[in-house]
């Protein structure tokens, strides 16, 4: 063999050696088959030790679990709680970096199907790499995922407990909005330039009918765009701005919003900036949004707080 041949074989030589002889690829005794809730067969360590979370609403499920110890690497916007700032970032939720998670010698990877590109997890299974997948779209299934991850790490007393937890609060809320008569119009703003909003299928839409308000962007267009005259005919009594962006950026929208004193939202100072984390993220702290939206809708209902 020639110097160039043998210089390209070693890579893979030294690729194929990790596949065959890391703990992620090994089949043993130690590993069980479950059935994620996409529906797919995977096979999983008996109890997972090295786990990687694909998108920052399950690095935060996992550590409200209690199996934070556990995990090696997060999606780079995993900014809850404060200690996953310190642990290596793999990527992005939407552009996973394979060779990042794979060097991190993973035994379970966690993911979500709306998100995590297909391909990313084809190869990271074909290296041995076993990817569970949860999908949750309103509140009732995130609580039934935290269900599920709580079995596949074996954190189920845990689980029962954040889940009951986060039961009460919800039912809480619901007890204090009871009765309720007229019901504040909502425009939920999460985009700046340009404006965007959000639809039906979406959790600010669950959270926004749940805390006794009506969102004026309703339909089904999940994340609608709005110029600002359109946003004025709607005539919003509350306007909400939730945007990853912050600080400067919030006051900024305020002041914009406030130029228009003829709509009801500005005319009666209705106008809230709130954390997006507590609207966008599919995780135990919905029910940390869902108090502060019941808060800003219906303040007569929360004197005293919870």
């Amino acid at each position: 063999m020639t110097y160039r041949r043998l210089r390209c074989a070693v890579p893979a030589v030294l690729w194929v050696a990790w596949v065959v002889f890391s703990p992620a690829a090994a089949v043993s005794a130690q590993t069980r088959t479950v059935t994620d809730p996409v529906g797919r067969t995977v096979h999983i360590p008996e109890e997972p030790r090295r786990v990687i979370t694909l998108a920052p609403s399950l690095t935060e499920m996992v550590f409200a679990l209690g199996a934070g110890h556990r995990v090696v690497g997060v999606s780079r916007y995993s900014n809850f709680p404060p200690q996953v700032q310190d642990l290596p970032k793999v990527g992005s939720y939407v552009q996973p970096d394979v060779e990042k998670i794979v060097a991190l010698t993973p035994d379970l990877c966690l993911a979500v199907k709306d998100g995590n590109p297909r391909e990313v997890v084809e190869k990271l299974e074909r290296v041995g790499i076993p990817v569970y997948a949860v999908n949750p779209k309103n509140l009732k299934e995130v609580m039934e995922t935290l269900t599920a991850l709580g079995d596949v790490l074996q954190a189920q007393e845990e689980a029962r407990k954040v889940k009951d937890r986060m039961e009460r609060r919800l039912e809480e809320v619901d007890r204090r909005l009871r009765g309720v008569e007229r019901r504040p119009r909502v425009f939920f703003q999460i985009g700046v330039t340009p404006i965007v909003s959000v639809g039906t299928e979406t959790f600010a839409q669950e959270l926004i009918h749940r805390a006794g308000g009506v969102n004026v962007a309703a339909g089904p267009e999940p994340y609608p765009r709005f110029s600002v005259e359109q946003v004025l005919a709607l005539r919003p009594d509350v306007i909400v701005v939730s945007s990853m962006e912050r600080e400067q950026v919030f006051e900024t929208v305020r002041a914009e919003w406030m130029r228009w004193r003829g709509i009801p939202a500005v005319a009666f100072e209705r106008i809230h900036l709130v954390p997006s984390d507590l609207f966008d993220r599919p995780g135990p702290r919905l029910a940390d949004g869902l108090e502060l939206l019941a808060r800003i809708l219906h303040p007569e209902r929360f004197h005293g707080g919870f």
